[in-house]
């Protein structure tokens, strides 16, 4: 005897799967869809020029929207004097007098440098956050978030694979 396909049971079967693919790409650390940040950027070079210019980890953070496993960048526990820099462009974002120890396994502060961000709506894993992406040329950050200490209230929760430490003196 053959079996009829339910077409309500094809839909729902088929939005799990893809609904459980996109939470094991996040669990994994995988990038989400690439979107373009829609800006002018002072830095724009070939994604070919990227690939050799970044390490693969910095490379799938900054230019494809991925985000790197909690708890896997030493930047975290970096805690002398200095600035946090873009890791693509060298751009000052964020001061280490902003940073504190968020909890959540990423380098996390409660402001950037002032003009050294942007920020975008990013609607990727079925919610809508807003994207951090450096101000000269857009490689994505990570996101900021409304739970953040005083004075801002801010919570920049940057992949370390998207920065590079430069210790004061």
């Amino acid at each position: 005897m053959q079996r009829s396909t339910n077409p309500r049971r094809v839909l729902l079967l088929a939005a799990a799967t893809l609904g459980g693919a996109a939470v094991v790409r996040a669990l994994r650390g995988s990038p989400a869809v690439a979107k373009p940040v829609q800006e002018t950027f002072e830095v724009v070079k070939t994604d070919e020029e990227w690939k050799a210019q970044l390490s693969p980890a910095a490379y799938r953070v900054l230019r494809q929207h991925g985000t790197e496993r909690a708890g896997t960048s030493p930047l975290d526990h970096e805690k002398r004097p200095g600035t946090f820099l873009c890791g693509a462009c060298a751009l000052p974002l964020f001061s280490s007098e902003k940073k504190f120890d968020s909890g959540t396994g990423w380098p996390s502060f409660f402001a950037p440098i002032e003009g050294a961000v942007g920020t975008t709506e990013d609607r990727g894993f079925f919610m809508v956050r807003t994207e951090v992406h450096c101000h000269r040329c857009g490689g994505h950050l990570g996101h900021v978030f409304d739970d953040g200490p005083a004075p801002t209230g801010k919570r920049y929760c940057m992949n370390g694979a998207a920065l590079a430490f430069e210790a004061k003196g």
